[in-house]
């Protein structure tokens, strides 16, 4: 067959096709690695490090509404096998229907320490580090766990983030999640197929390659830490709250470790058009974080390449037999995630080529813009955006500690 210029780049299509496959692989064996070695997390009965007592622990839970799956995530942590720890609700309006859930959570467990804060006091433009902000003051203890309100914990999650948190160096503690759909919609099980498929391999490469990030979903860390790093108010100018608390304790010279439990985060998505807004806001904001690592994430959707291999080259049977492989592939290192994590399938077979399209589609959108949508504000992510004047001591040292580190800042265009 001719060179032709179809031919040509049909080939290179599927060569990073081929690439993504081995990433794939690579992805899926690094989970199931993780969970061999973290099988104790589900099995309390471990011992904490040298048999030295347990430190009490704080839980910040932030909530905002009564979330699909609210009240099972959040008693999952009340399950904790773990001898002494609080947790901290808080929520910012006095009619929040989440208020009703812990109150049943209080009831059902008056042998721990549930604490609810309701408090609207603003600070800075990130309303979940305003939600923190008006929670310390109630946390007792000085090891602090910072935990989203749609994650679902292993009964030895706190001593899994806590034995990490003991290891010498370590500053802060994350954990690694997977999705579960609170329903079985086509929008949610996209959700969870690009969570359990991309992302959590994604993150144990980037681990495996020096990365060490830190992960919303649990931020786990010792009270003079967060006060040297300039508190929870140096991360309240910022979507990415996360990364920037990364950042700050890393420039201290401590590292970030990875706790021996997996999490499971709620995926709540009411259709395609949330989904793909979710997404966006995300891929925005990880593209303004880390725009090449971003870029190169894109290599994981290889069933989207070698589609456009076919696309370049319709006549050409062997781009068609590629595409059908690359399929069988992705179905494989797909299943293999779903069995390591413990989860049901998260997409259907049929739908792993819409998945991968889809999340390019995201992606394209995230390098065209800027705004995201998130919890009722419209915000800007940026390198270098002017932050409106607030009054109040919190936003300026939010920006003060911003400006020292430069980066993922936000600005407000309405509300």
């Amino acid at each position: 067959m001719p060179q032709s210029l179809p031919f040509v780049l049909s080939g290179a299509l599927n060569l990073i096709a081929g690439f993504g496959c081995v990433q794939a692989l690579v992805g899926a064996m690094l989970v199931r690695r993780f969970r061999r070695r973290t099988a104790d997390a589900r099995h309390p009965s471990r011992e904490a490090p040298g048999g030295d007592p347990l430190p009490a622990v704080t839980v910040l839970k932030p909530l905002h509404g009564d979330e699909p799956m609210l009240e099972a995530a959040l008693r999952s942590v009340c399950l904790q096998d773990y001898p002494r720890f609080q947790i901290v609700f808080g929520v910012q309006r006095p009619n929040d229907p989440a208020i009703a859930v812990v109150r049943r959570l209080q009831a059902s467990f008056p042998h721990l320490d549930l604490t609810l804060v309701v408090d609207g006091t603003p600070h800075g433009h990130n309303r979940k580090i305003a939600n923190l902000i008006n929670m310390l003051p109630r946390a007792r203890h000085d090891v602090l766990v910072i935990s989203d309100s749609d994650i679902h914990a292993e009964p030895g999650y706190l001593r899994e983030v806590v034995s990490a948190l003991r290891q010498p160096g370590v500053g802060l503690v994350t954990t690694l999640y997977g999705g579960r759909p609170a329903s079985r919609t086509l929008s949610r099980r996209l959700a969870a197929g690009q969570i359990n498929h991309n992302f959590l391999p994604g993150v144990l490469m980037s681990r495996l390659l020096g990365r060490q990030d830190c992960l919303g979903a649990t931020m786990a860390l010792r009270r003079d830490t967060l006060e040297r790093i300039g508190g929870l108010a140096a991360l309240s100018a910022h979507v990415a709250d996360d990364s920037r608390l990364g950042r700050l304790v890393r420039a201290q010279g401590e590292e970030i470790a990875v706790a021996g439990s997996l999490t499971i985060t709620t995926i709540a998505e009411t259709g395609l058009r949330d989904l793909f807004h979710h997404e966006l806001r995300w891929g925005r904001t990880v593209r303004s974080v880390e725009p090449l690592g971003y870029a190169l994430s894109s290599i994981q959707l290889p069933l989207f390449w070698s589609a456009l291999g076919v696309i370049a080259a319709p006549a050409v049977a062997w781009s068609w037999g590629l595409f059908a492989l690359v399929w069988l592939w992705r179905g494989i290192t797909g299943f293999m995630i779903d069995g390591a994590i413990g989860e049901p399938a998260s997409l259907p077979f049929l739908f792993l080529p819409l998945r991968d399209w889809f999340s390019a589609a995201v992606m394209l959108g995230s390098v065209t813009g800027s705004r995201v949508a998130w919890r009722g504000q419209t915000l800007h992510v940026t390198p270098r955006p002017v932050l409106p004047d607030s009054p109040g001591s919190s936003l300026r040292a939010a920006r003060d500690a911003a400006a020292l580190l430069g980066r993922e800042r936000v600005s407000t265009t309405g509300s």
